[in-house]
């Protein structure tokens, strides 16, 4: 097991595209680490550099307290699955999972002993002798999980491994990978553009935009606090319903000297209740209800408010203009058309600068 410390990483491509822009990371010993954001943000390039697999422009990679940039792949300690499981069709499960582990000279009886151990830890047992084209999808990810466990290594690296299978599998995988990490205790960073896979695998949360890292910490604490506009509306679903302070229907609301200073308030969908009163020092709303999606335990109402307003910070989770999502318990809610008004009580607000680049306590 070891520490991976990030300091300053850099990756500037020739022609001068910047994909990684000074990035700070610690993931602790045994720690879950998950990189999470949407596509394009620089997070797998992370990953690979990491793993070695692509070059270091900047900052170092320290892995065990050795800085890991100049290091072949090979010698790092490090082992990854990749999302396309890159099994050899033509072996068995045992001789996928040995490979690599003969190309390093190991002696057989080793193998075996570390192949076997692994596919008792993943169920694999009765299925050895398979090739992968008899396998299911969630079959190949655990072989493709196999082969990096008989390493032993330091540190693993997951590149976002469910992307390619259904709903249930991914879920069913989810909780494997979760309980075998904790089972054999190795520091782990995760990539993939699920919030839902971020919140529930991680130990340490890391969201990533444009390159930059726009907040790390406990998967928990930056749901509660995001530190920015763009992490309020990726983590968490449906996202935070975001609005300009401007308008008087919400500005006349808001009171206190942090107020002054916002620009935009936030309010997730779950933390609105629908009520003819007004919470003191909260903030309520009149609606018309445009939909209703029902989905089981909860209900989710979209509504419009009346006026108008200016577009906020761009996030991929932003919610159009005057659209408000309002999550409920049960299957009961308002008709469609409906004049409603929704209101949350100020612990449950969430203020952001102008620009939404900093959450401003209240």
């Amino acid at each position: 097991m070891a520490n991976v410390t990030l300091r300053n990483v850099r990756k500037t491509y020739p022609g001068g595209f910047e994909a990684i822009k000074g990035v700070y990371v610690d993931v602790g010993d045994g720690q879950f680490c998950v990189l999470v954001g949407p596509s394009g943000c620089g997070k797998s390039t992370l990953l690979r550099m990491v793993a070695g697999l692509e070059t270091v422009t900047g900052g170092e990679i320290d892995i065990g307290g050795r800085i890991v940039n100049q290091i072949e792949p090979a010698d790092r300690d490090i082992a990854m699955v990749f999302q396309n499981y890159a099994l050899y069709p033509h072996m068995s499960v045992y001789n996928n999972m040995a490979y690599g582990l003969r190309n390093r000279g190991m002696a057989e009886a080793e193998i075996k002993t570390r192949v076997d151990e692994a596919a008792r830890i993943l169920e694999l047992t009765s299925m050895l002798e398979r090739k992968p084209r008899q396998l299911s999808g969630g079959q190949r990810q655990r072989v493709a999980m196999g082969r990096a466990i008989v390493r032993q290594p330091k540190v693993f690296l997951f590149d976002e491994p469910l992307s390619n299978l259904d709903a249930k599998l991914r879920i069913a995988m989810r909780v494997e990978i979760r309980k075998l990490q904790r089972r054999l205790n190795t520091t782990s960073i995760y990539v993939t553009h699920d919030q839902l896979e971020a919140m529930t695998l991680a130990d340490i949360l890391v969201v990533m935009n444009g390159g930059q890292v726009e907040q790390v910490g406990n998967p928990l604490a930056i749901y509660e606090k995001p530190a920015t506009t763009f992490v309020a509306s990726f983590i968490g679903a449906p996202p935070m319903n975001l609005m300009s302070t401007r308008p008087e229907e919400i500005r006349s609301q808001l009171a206190g000297s942090a107020a002054a200073d916002a620009g935009i308030l936030g309010i997730r969908p779950e933390d609105f209740v629908i009520t003819d009163q007004t919470p003191d020092g909260g903030v309520a709303l009149p609606l018309t209800v445009e939909a209703i999606e029902r989905v089981g335990a909860e209900t989710f109402v979209y509504g419009s408010r009346e006026q108008e307003e200016q577009r906020v910070a761009a996030t991929p989770g932003e919610l159009p203009p005057g659209e408000i999502i309002v999550r409920i318990p049960g299957t009961e809610a308002p008709a469609i058309g409906a004049k409603i008004r929704v209101a949350a009580v100020r612990a449950k607000l969430h203020l952001f600068s102008g620009d939404g680049r900093k959450r401003i306590e209240a």
